[in-house]
């Protein structure tokens, strides 16, 4: 075999040029510049205008809805006693409701992430239950709960005779409606968060005599700070947003029972619409800022 001038000893021409092709190189030595079958502008205009289309949509009504309004009437709305009544009911029943479902989410979350047990996938289902129901269901469920007879008595009663407390439309309703709903978000957070810790280091940990609880409490639970961040802030922002469940179980009270979800209906029903946008545009404010914090901390969440 003959041996051309500056070709390997004992590589053959054609496994030389597949030598070339695989590096990028022409039989030359040179770069090979690659050739694209067309340009990507019909790509990313098809793209970005499917998914540029939603954007608009949520642009055009936040612009709608400050086009209607005016800073006179932003104030006039939150000066009236029974707006005012209804930002602080809303504040703190967003605040406990958010703590309580930080509270179940975290244990409930950490097993279904670490442990494979009988049943799982009905837990699974049931704590899903709440995200696919119509929120109406949900508080005519709760409304059914509390006065289902329970031979001469039912639960409200005993709540009442018991504990001295009113659930059913008062304050403990409001935050029991949005706590059936922003817990099951919290729980999916928080699962997904524990999914992203490894667990070796709590594998170790019990290897060399320690506790499973200690090793979640001292090991777990430092890292998923991040998540238990996000899902208090998403537990609180599904919080405010909640209104059918509270409208059915807790009512619309004014002075007693009304959240600024219902404020927006009880507005409405009385032609005040002014009023109404601007409560509902206080609402997006609160809700940016809930998910500017979720950014700000970072944790990736799964919806």
């Amino acid at each position: 075999m003959t041996i051309k001038p500056g070709e390997p000893e004992g590589v053959s021409p054609r496994t030389a040029t597949d030598a070339m092709e695989v590096r990028g190189l022409t039989p030359s030595g040179s770069p090979r510049i690659a050739h694209r079958a067309g340009s990507d502008v019909p790509f990313f205009v098809v793209m970005g205008g499917l998914g540029g289309s939603f954007v608009l949509l949520i642009v055009a009504m936040l612009a709608a809805d400050l086009a209607f309004t005016s800073p006179q009437h932003f104030a006039a709305a939150l000066s009236k006693p029974e707006i005012q009544r209804a930002i602080q009911l809303t504040l703190v029943s967003c605040s406990i409701s958010a703590l309580l479902s930080i509270w179940v989410a975290t244990p409930l979350g950490y097993l279904l992430s670490r442990f494979s047990f009988r049943g799982r996938w009905l837990i699974d289902t049931l704590i899903d239950i709440p995200v696919v129901l119509p929120p109406l269901v949900i508080g005519l469920s709760l409304l059914i709960l509390f006065h289902l007879p329970l031979g001469d008595t039912n639960l409200e009663r005993i709540m009442q005779e018991s504990f001295g407390v009113r659930v059913t439309y008062a304050e403990p309703a409001v935050v029991l409606a949005q706590f059936s709903v922003a817990c099951a978000f919290a729980v999916q957070t928080m699962r997904v968060t524990f999914d992203q810790i490894d667990a070796r280091a709590e594998q170790v940990a019990m290897t060399l005599g320690c506790r499973r609880s200690r090793a979640f409490l001292e090991i777990a639970l430092p890292q998923a700070w991040r998540g238990i961040v996000a899902a208090l802030t998403i537990a609180w922002a599904r919080s405010l947003g909640e209104f059918g469940p509270i409208l059915v179980f807790a009512g619309a009270t004014r002075m007693r029972t009304e959240v600024l979800s219902t404020t927006v209906f009880l507005e409405l029903s009385v032609g005040q619409l002014e009023a109404a946008v601007a409560v509902s545009l206080l609402m997006v404010l609160a809700a940016m800022a809930v998910l500017g914090v979720v950014r700000l901390v970072g944790a990736k969440v799964v919806r």
